[in-house]
């Protein structure tokens, strides 16, 4: 990918981009499964290949080599998140998240927490 040179629309995908991310780490299972936690992997993973902005994903991609994805509950996935949510705000000179509250942030009110759904769509 190039580099996106519009910083309106850099800071917008930015932005949209960690909202995405911090709620599914809020829906995240807080004991997922093998193949969860290996969805969650490969999603950032190839997230970090195919985002839009070549710089950001350069940097996604160094980040990730230096800092494997930790998914293997809930909390650990947030507390990943938010440190690299973190990590990128101190580059970017922008304020640091509270780690501690990223949970109650990013609330989506997308109903039952810890409810599993089959690539089909049913519940199992």
């Amino acid at each position: 990918m190039g580099k996106l040179g519009n910083e309106t629309l850099r800071a917008q995908l930015g932005r949209r981009t960690w909202y995405l991310l911090h709620v599914m780490a809020s829906r995240y299972p807080t004991e997922p499964t093998k193949d969860e936690v290996s969805a969650m992997k490969n999603f950032l993973f190839l997230m970090s290949r195919l985002y839009p902005c070549g710089d950001c994903a350069h940097h996604f991609q160094q980040h990730l080599k230096k800092h494997p994805p930790v998914a293997s509950s809930r909390d650990e996935l947030e507390q990943y998140l938010c440190r690299m949510h973190n990590t990128v705000n101190k580059v970017l000179k922008k304020p640091q998240f509270d780690c501690a509250t990223v949970h109650d942030n990013y609330d989506c009110g997308c109903g039952p927490d810890n409810v599993r759904y089959k690539p089909d769509g049913a519940k199992p």
